[in-house]
């Protein structure tokens, strides 16, 4: 019964967006009608919420991969690129005022 709630929740909420007050909400909700014990139901919390946690950061990771393949693809410069130019042409900016 359990994984099938688990399975329904994932699927009604989605594991990135849920917050703990939601998948507290769902839980009493079970509660209430039976469904599962007081225990049982912040077992649920808490396990939904570390699933929600871990698919946010798997979410989060391909999201980077995806932008840096495509920065890369576009050749766009990084931001250590441009801070190093930057500092280069301060360099050559102060050797030129002192030539003149």
């Amino acid at each position: 019964m359990q994984d099938f709630l688990r399975k329904a929740f994932n699927l009604g909420l989605g594991l990135v967006t849920v917050t703990k007050e939601k998948a507290e909400e769902v839980v009493n909700e079970l509660i209430k009608k039976g469904e599962v014990s007081q225990e049982e139901g912040k077992k649920l919390v808490s396990e939904l919420l570390e699933k929600g946690e871990k698919s946010r950061k798997e979410l989060e990771a391909q999201i980077e991969k995806i932008v840096k393949g495509a920065i890369e693809r576009l050749d766009l410069p990084t931001r250590k690129e441009l801070n190093d130019l930057k500092s280069e042409i301060e360099q050559l900016k102060e050797k030129l005022n002192k030539k003149e």
